[in-house]
Formats: structure tokens, sequence, C-alpha cells
């Protein structure tokens, strides 16, 4: 049952968690300036244990989940990744890795595909080999040329995982060729979402509307001459869209995201609003988390909606937006999304979208993600 008292296979199609994911770890050897881990990731260092997981895995997948992710940080860091597709794999689970290839190797990859792995998504952040590795902070651009190779060898499904920012966004094209160079079947030109350590930078990563036209012709010329040969996925980033994107199809509604020290959260950001206690895998079973819990129960149905969104006709479309961005950007998670039109608050998008114009180049210094904070300019991009 819902906040409002009703069945909440009315809130979303099926009521279930479909798609789970396991952040298996917030260690990783890339320093990413735009990584969604959180940005005190160093305080969580208790993570799940083998047996933890797989009690977790069962218990969603008797909720009815389908997909199962695994993700990180880097989750190759993990001894016991094989071990975990393994046994997700007997539970009929549907098995993604989320990886940015550091520690991928031949042995391992073999392991994982005799463990019932059915799909990788690597990540990849440039085309040119000397700002692929300054933008991640470690020299990995030969590892994930090799990696890929290794993937399509081994015959996975696979798909290209680019975060696009204003550091790589004019590389769109070669990225494309490089895709077909390979036969890699999807390519995913992520948009970036400003959360963590990508909001902390957001001056120097947000692109502007002119850089991200022009991107989206260069699209819409691949998509034309490669046909289904290379499926490009590009969506504009909501700040310059006007309207919310409906965030995981509304708060706990069909996804669920585990962090490394088993809290259970609607979505892998949940953790920035403050005043929600998420409920542990260690200490509760996952069928009262998800239909009990008062966090996953925070944000359903819509009585929670503060005006516009409560009578706002594409309130069953766009759920109000995202729970997270509204309070990043307002202070209040009960706020209007700021990327719609019709916040109040969304003076505050244009002021970014404003300041991206004035600091367009690569003249602002970027905050890595490190211990510490390390800071890095990133001025040899330009």
């Amino acid at each position: 049952m819902t906040k409002d008292g009703s069945k909440f296979e009315q809130l979303s199609d099926c009521g279930k968690p479909l798609w789970v994911v396991a952040e298996l770890t917030y260690k990783c050897p890339l320093k990413c300036p735009w990584c969604t881990n959180p940005l005190d990731f160093d305080d969580y260092d208790n993570e799940l244990s083998t047996d933890d997981w797989l009690r977790a895995f069962r218990q969603a997948r008797d909720l009815g989940a389908m997909q199962l992710g695994f993700s990180g940080g880097e989750p190759m860091v993990r001894k016991d990744l094989e071990i975990l597709v393994e046994e997700a794999d007997k539970m009929g689970f549907y098995t993604n890795l989320i990886t940015s290839g550091m520690g991928v190797t031949e042995e391992r990859l073999i392991k994982l595909k005799e463990a019932g792995l059915k799909q990788i998504q690597l990540s990849f952040q440039h085309s040119d080999k000397d700002k692929n590795d300054l933008m991640v902070g470690a020299v990995s651009y030969e590892k994930k040329i090799e990696v890929l190779k290794m993937i399509k060898r081994h015959n996975f499904p696979m798909v290209l995982n680019v975060p696009i920012s204003r550091l790589n966004i004019d590389a769109v094209e070669d990225l494309i060729d490089l895709c077909e160079e390979h036969g890699i079947e999807f390519l995913e030109l992520a948009n970036i979402q400003y959360y963590a350590w990508a909001l902390l930078n957001r001056d120097g990563l947000l692109p502007t509307k002119q850089q991200l036209e022009i991107a989206e012709e260069k699209v819409e010329r691949a998509r034309e001459r490669l046909g289904n040969k290379v499926q490009i996925f590009f969506v504009i980033p909501d700040y310059y869209d006007g309207r919310p994107k409906p965030c995981m199809n509304g708060w706990g509604s069909i996804h669920l995201s585990i962090a490394p020290d088993g809290a259970a959260l609607p979505c892998h950001e949940a953790k920035v609003i403050p005043g929600i206690e998420y409920p542990s895998v260690k200490d509760h079973d996952l069928d009262w988390i998800w239909n009990e819990s008062p966090a996953f129960n925070e944000f359903r149905g819509d009585e929670w909606m503060k005006e516009p969104c409560g009578s706002c006709e594409d309130k069953k479309k766009d759920f109000g937006g995202c729970r997270c961005q509204a309070y990043l950007l307002s202070g209040d998670a009960r706020n209007a999304d700021p990327a719609c039109s019709k916040s109040e608050h969304f003076d505050v998008i244009q002021s970014a979208i404003e300041n991206a114009k004035i600091t367009s180049g690569y003249r602002n210094p970027i905050v890595m993600r490190a211990k510490g904070a390390l800071s890095t300019k990133l001025s040899e991009l330009g």
C-alpha cells in the first residue's frame, strides 16, 4: 500500500523493481570529474559481503526483478564478481556489466562469459588518446581499446557509453567512426546529468546549446548513413529541454539501486536528499523495503507534490522530474524540478546555461574525483 492507501500497482506498469543496479563498490582507478558516486565516497568502506549480495539478489528476484546491472565505482575491483554473476544467472536475471574496462582481463572475461554474463557496457571518454587519459586522470585509452576488442572477440552484446560534456562533445563524429570500425552495435552518447561530481564541475562541463545542436546534426547524419549497423542514442540534457525527464519512471516505480554499504535507494543519487533514512538490505527484507519503507514511499503517487506539479497535466508523464535535482538546485526535494520551465526555480537552470556561454572552452579548473578532491586544470584539452 502507498501513503495515500491506494494499491501500489496503480503507480507504475508493474509495481515491481524490474531493473536493479548493484553498486558493488565505490573504488575505481579512474578520477572522472563527472562521476555520480558521492563526493564523500571515501567514507563508504563497509561493503556488502558476497552472501549479503546474494541474499539481496534472491529477494529482488522474488519481487519480480528481471535485469541486474553490476556497477560501481569499478565492479571489476570485486574479486567475487564472477561468483555474483553466476549465481544471479542461475536465479534467472538478465545480467550486464557496467565497467570502465580497468581490471578486465582475457581470463576474467572468459570466466564472466562462462558464469552467464549477458551484456557489457564499456565507458569511453574520447577518441583522442591524450584527451581521454587527461579527462579520467589515468592512462586508460589503450586499455579501453584492448578491452573493447576483447569484448567483441568473445561475442558479448556491447554498449559503448560515452558521458558527453563540453570536454568531448566535439569528438562525437570520431566516436561514431570508432564504433563502426570495431563493430560495436550500440553507442550511448549520454549527456551528463549534473549531480555529485558533475554538479561540482558544472561550469567546466556543461556544453553550450550550439555545441549540442551541432552534435545532434552529426548524430542524425550518422544514423542515416549507418542504419541499424550502429544504433546511436543521444538525448539532449534536460537543462536545454524546458521539461524534466521522467526520472526512473517515478520514485520507487521500476528501479532499485543498492549501494556498496547495503543502502537500498530509489535511484543511485537519492542519498543527497537529507531527512530520509534509507534502509539497508543487511537489516531489512527487500519486500518490506520496496513496499512498506517510508523511504520508498516518500515520493510515490502525487500527494507530495507542490504547485505547479500538483495541478500540472503532465504530472503522470514526468512525475515532477528528479527529486534529487530539485533538492540540489532549489533546496527542497518537493519542489518542481528546476529543469521545468514552469518551476519557480527555472532561473537557476537559465543562469547555468548563460554561464556555459560565457565560460565556453576549457578555462575552468576541474576537480577530479580523488581522495582530497585533487584539483587539476584541463587546459590542455583546448
